[in-house]
């Protein structure tokens, strides 16, 4: 989908994005105050901070999600990865927030790595490779703190068997028209990449409920094919709630890129790397001289450590609201901001890293071996 000044796709990130214009685009509905007051009263608590600030802003369908879970149905959770050699900051996003649905509400979650999608449309990666960077990201995946009895991380690869009933079903409603229209496929493109929307569709039958996707709203195509067909098939049209980008290093427009390390943080950089990078490469909303940004202020809209704490990175509100007050006014420096980021991401890779490490032990349980896990692979999709 394009903008005016912007580009998205599931594999292209352009331009300043404009996120309403986008709703309309992609004829999404807006996560309003009354869903998210619905969500509070369900769940008997605060809502997770990326829900109280809008980074989770678009959804199709939220509101059924939510009948379902009421009127006893329930519903169940997807959502992936597209494996890569380092996983960064903004990857954990959907994550992060899927943790927490899964946490309030008590359901199911698959997460499908999608090792041959990466191996297929990038010529210089080998199966290999992308098998050994899906160990690699599982580990991180596992990390964020999933319940491995309602968890079930597949790689397709190794899953196929399973999902292929599936799949020859969902490719039959599929016309070539149609996948090649919504992804930009050409008669050069290789045959798996035109059967591969196939795959990514088939997790949201797993289960003969209502399915709700966390993930970036760039994802969405995938998910109007399937809403397409679903229902001739015999299952709900999957819902879904779309985050924004979380913006890179380097300025506040498109997202961050593996491709660009100065754009990112990776989950393995140390405390050093991390105070280089924010120090030598985030974006300031601030003015040229501390003489002017002492008159002035600085702007946080723009500004790219501002935006990093106020998606995920400081989540008390009264804080938050603090930190943006003393550097519109002047009070705070650009320097002063970048070391509150320093600090916070410090702190969450430190125990991030102690997770992975953790997760070493865990991974067959995730993949084989729990309650969900376990029921996956003795059954065969009919």
């Amino acid at each position: 989908m394009e903008g005016e000044n912007y580009t998205v796709t599931p594999w292209e990130v352009k331009g300043k994005v404009d996120y309403d214009k986008l709703i309309i685009q992609f004829g999404t509905q807006k996560v309003t105050e009354e869903l998210k007051q619905k969500i509070s009263r369900l769940v008997g608590g605060d809502l997770h901070v990326m829900l109280r600030r809008n980074v989770f802003f678009s959804h199709r369908d939220l509101d059924l999600v939510l009948k379902d879970y009421e009127e006893g149905r329930g519903f169940f959770l997807y959502t992936g990865r597209a494996p890569s050699l380092g996983m960064h900051i903004g990857h954990l996003i959907p994550f992060i927030f899927t943790k927490w649905l899964q946490e309030k509400f008590k359901v199911n979650l698959y997460i499908e790595i999608t090792d041959d999608e990466k191996f297929m449309r990038n010529v210089d990666y080998t199966l290999d490779q992308t098998r050994q960077w899906a160990y690699e990201n599982i580990l991180d995946i596992i990390a964020v703190g999933f319940d491995p009895d309602r968890t079930f991380i597949f790689q397709d690869t190794e899953y196929i068997k399973n999902m292929y009933p599936i799949a020859v079903k969902v490719a039959k409603k599929l016309t070539f028209n149609e996948v090649k229209a919504t992804f930009g496929l050409d008669t050069s493109s290789n045959i798996g990449i035109i059967f591969y929307p196939a795959l990514q569709i088939a997790p949201t039958m797993f289960e003969k409920r209502r399915c709700l996707i966390p993930a970036g709203i760039d994802q969405d195509p995938y998910w109007r094919l399937q809403r397409d067909i679903a229902e001739s098939l015999g299952y709900y049209k999957a819902a879904q709630i779309h985050s924004k980008f979380l913006p890179p290093l380097t300025g506040p427009e498109g997202k961050m890129s593996s491709s660009n390390p100065e754009s990112a943080i990776y989950l393995t950089d140390d405390p050093k790397t991390v105070e280089r990078k924010i120090m030598k490469y985030a974006f300031s909303g601030g003015q040229p001289t501390i003489e002017l940004h002492r008159k002035y202020g600085g702007n946080p809209d723009i500004d790219v450590p501002f935006q990093w704490l106020y998606y995920f990175f400081e989540p008390d509100d009264n804080k938050i609201k603090e930190i943006e007050e003393e550097y519109r006014s002047g009070k705070m420096l650009t320097g002063e901001l970048k070391q509150i980021l320093i600090e916070r991401l410090n702190e969450f890779l430190e125990k991030h890293r102690q997770n992975r490490e953790e997760a070493k032990d865990k991974v067959r349980l995730f993949k084989y071996e729990g309650k969900l896990a376990t029921e996956m692979w003795s059954k065969i999709h009919e």
